[in-house]
């Protein structure tokens, strides 16, 4: 996965656009994350002095083939696995970003930004549509959740965004957080989990 493309999906949970004081999108909203923002189980996150940074649980899915104008009713043919992710993110750099109506990339896009947990095939999941998502920090649950709550669901991701953005074998579309985002502190443990998919580890990092 070195050089596939990660495609987020903003503000995709009801409870978590009210937390974030902001308004339901009538489409999905997608931004981009560099490969190079990909860790995995184990390794550390790492921010300087950017302010405030906060942890995001999602699902993630891995597209197996070539997605291009694909239909709804056809969209999780074009998935081959699922997986944990972690859409870590630089929350005072994107609400200064949000104010000035600028792109999220830097507050979204650092270097090890992206935990993800190892892929597995999706048939491991007798439905995407209900999983349950669990993010701890230091032990505490912090985030709880469940895919069914999504405003789009996986196919219509998959569908909107191959209208616009060829997806490719490899390419991971991460599918939105639920509410119970918060600040994480030098030394915390993060672990971010869905049964029946995986959990990734983390240690965030002040550096």
């Amino acid at each position: 996965m070195e050089h596939c493309k990660i495609v987020c999906v903003g503000q995709n949970y009801h409870a978590h656009v009210k937390e974030m004081r902001s308004i339901v999108p009538e489409e999905p909203m997608i931004f981009l994350k560099p490969s190079s923002a990909i860790i995995g189980d184990g390794e550390e996150i790492e921010a300087g002095d950017v302010g405030r940074v906060d942890h995001e649980i999602e699902l993630a899915l891995v597209i197996g083939r070539t997605a291009r104008k694909v239909l709804e009713k056809d969209a999780l043919d074009h998935v081959s696995h699922i997986a944990v992710f972690n859409d870590v993110t630089a929350r005072d750099l994107q609400s200064e970003a949000r104010r000035a109506g600028n792109p999220w990339t830097l507050a979204k896009g650092m270097d090890t930004f992206a935990p993800m947990s190892r892929p597995v095939p999706i048939s491991r999941a007798k439905d995407v549509h209900d999983l349950d998502l669990e993010l701890r920090v230091n032990g505490e649950i912090r985030q709880k959740g469940n895919t069914s709550d999504m405003i789009f669901g996986p196919e219509v991701l998959v569908s909107y965004i191959s209208r616009f953005i060829t997806l490719e074998p490899g390419d991971i579309i991460a599918t939105g957080t639920p509410e119970g985002v918060s600040p994480l502190n030098d030394g915390d443990r993060v672990e971010a989990s869905i049964p029946g998919v995986g959990t990734v580890r983390n240690t965030f990092r002040r550096v």
